[in-house]
């Protein structure tokens, strides 16, 4: 029944903006996703051109035995399906360290670590100035143990768009 109601409410929300916008120059918001343990990031979107964007995401994990942070950059081309709806596909990088303070000796290393990134995504622009995205981005460890490993994380953004 939930799922319904939710379905209900977003096919409402999308036949009440018939007339979206086009996306603003800059947009800033939360991305909320798995992330490899970071879990939401801080996003921001700048315009490059008609076609083309980039996206700048920080994440930050501070616990008892763990502490790490996390930028992400990726490049952007977007492509139009409908009004207000695009979908995009891109390919970045992200740099980071990580540390644990759990008081003993561990096995996993502590550092620096460098991935690269893919990106695709959906997402719909409403005619009041928010946007919402869902998006996939595999990242690949390149350098450090902390990202060794392929990691599939799956998002959904909010963010508020400005000039």
């Amino acid at each position: 029944m939930k799922k319904l109601f939710f379905v209900s409410v977003v096919l409402l929300s999308i036949i009440s903006t018939v007339n979206a916008q086009e996306i603003s120059n800059h947009a800033i918001g939360i991305r909320f996703g798995d992330n490899d343990g970071f879990g939401g990031e801080i996003s921001y979107q700048r315009k490059l051109s008609e076609v083309n964007r980039l996206e700048v995401d920080l994440g930050y994990k501070n616990d008892k035995n763990f502490n790490a942070f996390k930028l992400t950059g990726v490049y952007q081309w977007i492509w139009k399906i409908d009004e207000g709806f695009n979908w995009y596909a891109g390919f970045g990088a992200g740099i980071g360290s990580w540390s644990y303070n759990d008081g003993f000796v561990s096995d996993k290393d502590d550092g620096l670590f460098i991935n690269i990134d893919g990106n695709i995504g959906i997402e719909y622009n409403f005619e009041a100035p928010i946007l919402i995205s869902l998006d996939f981005r595999p990242e690949i460890g390149i350098i450090g143990d902390y990202g060794k490993d392929t990691d599939l994380d799956l998002a959904l953004s909010i963010r508020y768009q400005f000039n």
